[in-house]
């Protein structure tokens, strides 16, 4: 076992205080984005996402009405559950069936550039990341000290970042120490291109075929980890906090992440998302390995869950889709059609 584990729970959890209605750690960013927006700029905000993020800014820019136009594959479209209809200002594009992450980015990209639409930002908004960064400064001030390391599973990579600034944060405050946390971060099998970057100690991802990439996607369960073009080279993205902190990329496939899901259920109560057991995973795997010691202290990030206890007894509403697109759309059609929409 480990001894001085704390984790960090990010979903629906009353029984201990935790009610974020869209169970994942995305509500941390869509609170603080939308915060920072000007109230007097009516720009429609534009957000790519894999599913977590989409229903994290679904539901802070419907309860606000700010207007919001997402971009989610259709294979995720099964994330944008929630417990009410949406406020009409939030709507939804989706790119065809068999496309991923990537592509909807790119669909949002084309959206981005038009007039009267402005993209959110992704990683290299500061909200974002000061939002996400607020479980690392949740854990040092109840731990009372800096962890010694980091577990979390990603995709882009945008909360390690935010993990690792918060950290150098508390650094700086002087309350909590002067160590970086290790960045234990960690990637669904088969898709690991940030895993295969990292160990070839490139600051470049690797090439990846395109068609390869979703035959890859479509394989692996935990769908929010899909990022084909993470923010892993860009000055102060992953890569350079990673050389800064210390750390390593690790894997679980589908079964590792599944069992440890169960075994997350059995010993604390609550179900946890596929992303989060992947990170659950690794950590259960480095515990056995001696990667990480008994006594080390750790943080394990766990960055949705209590999805199921949310959802017993309630009726849910899906957001549909109003527009659908192929991976590789006329930019000149999607305009005209995106244009109606508002």
């Amino acid at each position: 076992g480990l001894n001085r584990l704390y984790i960090t729970f990010s979903g629906y959890w009353p029984e201990r205080g935790v009610e974020m209605k869209t169970c994942s750690f995305k509500e941390t960013e869509a609170y603080s984005v939308c915060g920072r927006l000007d109230g007097s700029n009516r720009e429609v905000l534009v957000v790519a996402s894999a599913g977590n993020t989409a229903r994290a800014f679904a539901q802070v820019c419907s309860d606000n009405q700010i207007p919001l136009l997402l971009s989610v594959p259709h294979d995720n479209l099964n994330a944008l559950w929630f417990e009410a209809p949406l406020n009409p200002c939030v709507k939804l594009i989706t790119c065809e069936a068999g496309s991923d992450y990537f592509d909807a980015i790119h669909l949002s990209n084309i959206v981005s550039k038009m007039d009267g639409f402005v993209t959110e930002g992704g990683a290299k908004n500061v909200a974002r990341r000061d939002g996400m960064g607020t479980t690392m400064l949740s854990a040092a001030t109840t731990i009372g000290e800096i962890p010694e390391y980091y577990f979390q599973a990603i995709g882009s990579g945008t909360g390690a970042i935010a993990a690792w600034e918060a950290n150098l944060r508390l650094i700086a405050d002087g309350r909590f120490g002067n160590r970086k946390a290790r960045l234990m971060v960690s990637q669904n099998i088969p898709f690991h291109p940030i895993y295969d970057a990292w160990k070839e100690d490139s600051r470049e991802m690797l090439y990846m075929d395109d068609a390869e990439a979703r035959k890859k996607v479509e394989v692996i369960e935990a769908k929010v980890l899909s990022n084909r073009k993470p923010p892993y080279g860009i000055v102060g993205g992953l890569y350079d906090a990673m050389k800064d902190a210390g750390g390593d990329v690790l894997l679980a496939n589908n079964q590792e992440s599944r069992d440890a899901a169960i075994l997350f259920k059995e010993t604390e109560g609550n179900d946890i998302h596929c992303a989060a057991a992947v990170a659950t995973a690794t950590l259960i795997d480095a515990s056995k390995t001696g990667l990480v010691k008994k006594d080390d202290l750790i943080m394990l990030n766990i960055t949705g869950g209590g999805e199921a206890k949310f959802k017993a007894g309630r009726e849910m509403f899906f957001l549909q889709p109003l527009l659908s697109f192929s991976v590789n759309p006329d930019e000149d059609l999607v305009v005209k059609k995106v244009k109606g929409l508002f």
